[in-house]
Protein backbone atom coordinates (compact mmCIF):
# COMPACT_ATOMS: atom_id res chain seq x y z
CA UNK A 1 0.00 0.00 0.00
CA UNK A 2 1.64 3.36 -1.20
CA UNK A 3 -0.74 5.89 0.59
CA UNK A 4 0.18 7.17 3.93
CA UNK A 5 -2.12 7.83 6.90
CA UNK A 6 -1.69 11.84 7.24
CA UNK A 7 -1.45 13.04 10.70
CA UNK A 8 -3.93 16.47 12.16
CA UNK A 9 -1.14 17.88 14.41
CA UNK A 10 1.73 16.11 16.75
CA UNK A 11 0.90 13.36 19.39
CA UNK A 12 3.50 14.93 21.51
CA UNK A 13 3.12 19.11 21.93
CA UNK A 14 -0.30 19.72 19.32
CA UNK A 15 1.42 21.63 16.77
CA UNK A 16 0.14 21.14 13.25
CA UNK A 17 4.19 22.20 11.66
CA UNK A 18 4.83 18.62 10.32
CA UNK A 19 6.66 17.63 7.52
CA UNK A 20 7.24 13.91 6.22
CA UNK A 21 10.06 12.13 7.77
CA UNK A 22 12.35 9.20 6.04
CA UNK A 23 9.43 7.82 4.49
CA UNK A 24 7.04 4.79 6.09
CA UNK A 25 4.68 6.59 7.94
CA UNK A 26 7.52 9.15 9.34
CA UNK A 27 6.70 12.55 10.29
CA UNK A 28 8.89 15.05 12.02
CA UNK A 29 7.03 18.17 14.05
CA UNK A 30 8.82 21.14 13.21
CA UNK A 31 7.74 22.86 16.61
CA UNK A 32 9.05 20.61 19.05
CA UNK A 33 11.62 18.41 16.99
CA UNK A 34 10.28 15.32 17.35
CA UNK A 35 9.89 12.95 14.86
CA UNK A 36 6.84 10.09 15.41
CA UNK A 37 5.93 7.54 13.00
CA UNK A 38 2.02 6.12 12.13
CA UNK A 39 1.14 2.83 11.17
CA UNK A 40 -2.43 1.74 9.75
CA UNK A 41 -3.51 -1.25 11.28
CA UNK A 42 -7.29 -2.18 9.77
CA UNK A 43 -10.78 -1.10 10.05
CA UNK A 44 -12.66 -2.87 12.65
CA UNK A 45 -9.32 -5.07 13.87
CA UNK A 46 -8.87 -5.81 17.56
CA UNK A 47 -5.50 -5.65 19.68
Amino acid sequence: MSERAVPFHCPYCGEEDLEPYEGDGGWYCRSCARAFKLKFLGIGVKI
